[in-house]
This record gives structure tokens, sequence and C-alpha cells, in this order.
């Protein structure tokens, strides 16, 4: 969570326990919202020079992407095409596809081990207008041609790079300490225009939120979830080797394919996002287990 989100949260958070003592009620720890989010965890398929969204149709016209979820994303992926295929991820209803840049150290792939982290959570303060994504929606973020200033100042930029007890680094450190990992994490826009499913740069059918305010601008009014990549990669010590497909570490960026099953996105986002929790892919907050989960145990929305 960024600081300015951070901090409002904890404004809203103490305006709320202000009102809930003047009321004369007591406050509980479930009253106070501190996260709203849930996540979804997938594992790399594999590793391919295709981008289905910047070069559809066109096989090995990309640099190399590493790929999470769904195995069937290639150059040629569809909406239809990744519904009809299947997933690694947590949540068996999420056939989205994620992808980056696939990490080297000098020739050697260095893919992220186990479940990654791809965080669903509100950008915006009232976290409670959050909507779904539309099916079929897209985009990249992030810019693979971007300048080392441009990532440290780009709104979707959290803490960049980081290892060890080494933060927020705008590029890949050249040492992290023995036996670390290397991660980074970056922010999604979290404003859809309420029209396009993509755009020519794929990227102007969304926007971030206003910064001073965190709403949504008029150009982009429809809120909806702000994803956050958190991806753990196996390295450290020497890094001076270590590079993206894409270049310096300030060219890190992802794709986003919306494959989700509807009703199963819409109870997660409900449950978890609107409803201020902190859960897992089955939607639930071991911290508020009263609140239930969205999903059964089989991580399947019940039918």
């Amino acid at each position: 969570m960024s600081r300015k989100l951070s901090a409002l949260v904890a404004a809203s958070a103490l305006g709320l326990l202000a009102s809930l003592l003047s009321a004369g009620s007591p406050a509980r720890a479930d009253d106070l919202v501190t996260h709203h989010e849930f996540q979804a965890n997938c594992s790399v398929t594999h590793h391919r020079p295709d981008d289905p969204i910047v070069f559809p149709r066109l096989p090995g016209a990309s640099h190399m992407h590493t790929f999470l979820g769904n195995p069937t994303t290639t150059a040629s992926s569809t909406n239809d095409s990744l519904k009809a295929g299947q997933t690694n991820c947590r949540t068996p209803d999420d056939k989205s596809a994620y992808w980056f840049p696939t990490v080297y150290n000098g020739d050697q792939v260095v893919p992220p081990t186990g479940p990654q982290v791809v965080y669903y959570k509100s950008g915006i303060l009232d976290y409670r207008q959050v909507r779904s994504f539309p099916p079929g929606l897209r985009f990249v973020v992030g810019n693979p041609t971007a300048s080392q200033d441009e990532f440290r100042t780009a709104p979707g930029a959290v803490e960049g790079w980081e290892c060890g007890d080494s933060f927020k680094n705008w590029d890949i450190p050249s040492w992290c300490a023995p036996g670390s990992q290397l991660n980074v994490r970056y922010q999604a826009p979290s404003c859809w225009n309420g029209r396009d499913l993509d755009s020519a740069d794929h990227r102007s059918h969304m926007a971030y939120p206003v910064r001073s305010t965190l709403v949504c601008p008029a150009t982009h009014p429809v809120p909806v979830p702000m994803l956050e990549f958190k991806m753990a990669f196996p390295v450290s010590g020497d890094m001076s080797r270590v590079r993206l497909a894409s270049g310096r570490g300030y060219t890190w960026h992802y794709d986003f394919m919306n494959a989700w099953d509807a009703p199963t996105l819409q109870a997660l986002v409900s449950h978890c996002v609107n409803g201020g929790l902190q859960c897992d892919p089955r939607g639930y907050d071991q911290y508020k287990p009263h609140r239930g989960a969205a999903l059964g145990p089989d991580y399947r929305l019940p039918r």
C-alpha cells in the first residue's frame, strides 16, 4: 500500500472510530478497515517471446516473457481461448493471463519459485465503490522503454526493487545479501474509462486515481480493482549480471488479460474489497474469521 493511500485509510479509520465513540458504541477491532484486498496466487507456466496484447498473432515478435496462471497463453490468445484453457492459480475459475519480462542471471533464466502474489486491491479511497473488471479487459502496466527517473516517479511504482535490507532501488541492486531474494512491487492503474476493453497503446483506456484525493478522474470514472504484482526471484549475492529481458530494472512492466469467471470475481470484490477485508485466494480474512469466506473449500463459488 502506498504511503498516500495508507495515510488516507488511517484517517478514514480514525474518523470511523471517532464516530463510533461519539455515538456511545464500543469500537471493535473489525470496525476499523485497514485493508481491502484479496490475492491471486499463481505459479509460472512457461517462458515465451510472445505478447498477445502488444503483438497479437505474432509469435516470437516480443522479448521473452514469463507467464503465470493460464498455460495456454500464446501470441494468439483471446478471451475465449483463455476461458477454454486451464490455470494453476489457487482459484480455479481465474483463467486470466499474467505475464512480465523474464529475469536473467547472465544467460540463465531466473523464474520465480512457487506461487506468486498478485494483489487485487482498492486504488481509491472509497473502497466500497470498486467494481469488477469487465469481461475481456486487458492492459499493460509500466513501460519497457522507461528511463530510471520515469520508473522512479511513475504512479505505479511502490518501492521499486528490494532484497534483504535494501529498499527503494530504481534499478536491480548490484548486490543482495546471500540467501535473500529479489522482489519487485508495482501498482496498476485502477480507473477504467467505462467503454473500451483495450486501446491503441494498451494503456489509455486505464488511468491512475488523482493523487491528491484518490478518486478516479472524470475521464476514467469507473473504479476497478488495482492489481499489484509482487514477484520474488531466488537470486542473491553478486547481482551484476541480473537483468530483464526488456533491459535494465527500470524497464519492469507487466500485462493482464481478464479471463475470470465473472460471478466468482464479483464475489471476491464484493466480500473482500468492498467489505474492507484482507483476504486470501478463497476470500477469507484470518484476522476476521467471523466474516466468513467468499468461496467454498474448493476455492469455487458455491452454486
